[in-house]
């Protein structure tokens, strides 16, 4: 399944904040600088696309659904938006093996900030994955977002679980998101039209997964002929060691960080001597907190965990 949310035409469980954006902007009462706040996995970027899209298509031909909370792919501003050539859209992210967006893509959007909009039309700038901005990129779009040009609205996706400076966070109107585990489940199988505790394990399960995670991960499961039903939790960390699938799937790297500390949690529950154990949890989750933080080789860890903690 493809997860670019620029292509998801379908909105799930976010429809209360998109109401919410929609009537602030149609009473001309929306800040032009928002941020959206959740957890990676939960459909900040594709609640932007969705708000985006009924600005856009409001005198288009196929404009935003609103009784669906859908948008049509023979939408003109869908399209152009897909392809990144929409004149009033600008898009941000993380570049390929960049730890940090860099001031010289702010400087570029710096360029399209200034031009005049597109038919005196409202344009866009959304920058992915905020919090990763450097201390540089950071500074000069503050610069840029003090007085923005008429008409032009950021939006800024932030992981929560990653700090953000309060010098941007005291700028925006922030929309915090977030599903119960209940609210995870029910929109997971809608998009994947089937019960999924008929496809996971239970003891795969995590409390605190997004939809986005969990479609990932049985996405990935299904690419690779991997039964996910029948695999225990060591069982499958054993499996994503030993086939090395870390090194070639950044969201198997850190689901794997993430059941670690699961599998910690639940050796701590079952177990009566706790001090090895506790030992062992901050060991390796402080190697973790390294290597995310300083984006280093995580085979080490991979294998020590196996060796020490899986003893395999």
């Amino acid at each position: 399944m493809n997860t670019d949310p620029k292509l998801q035409t379908k909105l799930y469980g976010l429809n209360y904040c998109l109401n919410s954006l929609i009537k602030l902007f149609d009473k001309k009462n929306l800040s032009n600088k928002i941020l959206l706040s959740g957890p990676k996995g939960i459909g900040k970027s594709t609640l932007a696309y969705h708000f985006i899209n009924y600005v856009f298509s409001r005198d288009e031909e196929f404009s935003y659904n609103l009784e669906n909370y859908s948008i049509s792919t023979k939408n003109k501003s869908f399209k152009l938006v897909e392809n990144l050539s929409h004149p009033n859209f600008y898009h941000i992210d993380l570049m390929n093996e960049k730890k940090n967006i860099d001031i010289s893509q702010i400087r570029e959007m710096f360029n399209y900030a200034n031009k005049s909009s597109f038919n005196d039309k409202h344009r866009f700038v959304l920058i992915d994955n905020v919090e990763n901005l450097n201390i540089n990129s950071l500074n000069a779009l503050l610069k840029i977002i003090e007085e923005p040009n008429e008409n032009l609205f950021f939006i800024l996706i932030h992981d929560n679980k990653k700090s953000l400076k309060e010098t941007l966070k005291s700028r925006c109107i922030t929309f915090k998101l977030n599903f119960t585990f209940e609210k995870t489940i029910e929109i997971t199988g809608k998009i994947l039209n089937r019960n999924i505790f008929d496809t996971l394990n239970d003891d795969l399960i995590y409390y605190y997964f997004t939809p986005g995670e969990l479609i990932n991960l049985i996405t990935f499961a299904e690419h690779n002929n991997i039964d996910l039903k029948n695999h225990s939790l060591k069982n499958f960390l054993l499996l994503l060691i030993n086939e090395n699938y870390y090194s070639k799937n950044n969201f198997i790297k850190y689901y794997i960080f993430t059941m670690i500390q699961i599998y910690f949690l639940k050796l701590l529950h079952q177990s009566k001597s706790k001090n090895e154990i506790n030992f062992q949890y901050t060991k390796f989750i402080n190697m973790i907190y390294y290597c995310n933080k300083f984006n280093l080789n995580s085979e080490n860890l991979f294998m020590e965990f196996k060796k020490k903690v899986l003893n395999e």
